[in-house]
């Protein structure tokens, strides 16, 4: 039978999210009592691919 006692502690340690959407959705997590990292994540070039792979075969961005 494998060990479980790692697993078990980690669904008893406290719930940190980290949340890459809307601020408020970290907002709402945190207003019900949990710790929420926000963390302020925007694509490159804005999403554009066609700017993306230029910058990549420019050495990366």
């Amino acid at each position: 039978m494998a060990d479980t006692s790692k697993m078990l502690s980690l669904f008893r340690s406290e719930l940190v999210v980290v949340n890459v959407g809307p601020k408020s959705f970290a907002d709402v997590l945190e207003k019900q009592g949990y710790t929420a990292l926000q963390v302020d994540w925007k694509p490159a070039a804005g999403g554009d691919k066609q700017m993306q792979e230029m910058l990549q075969y420019l050495g990366g961005y």
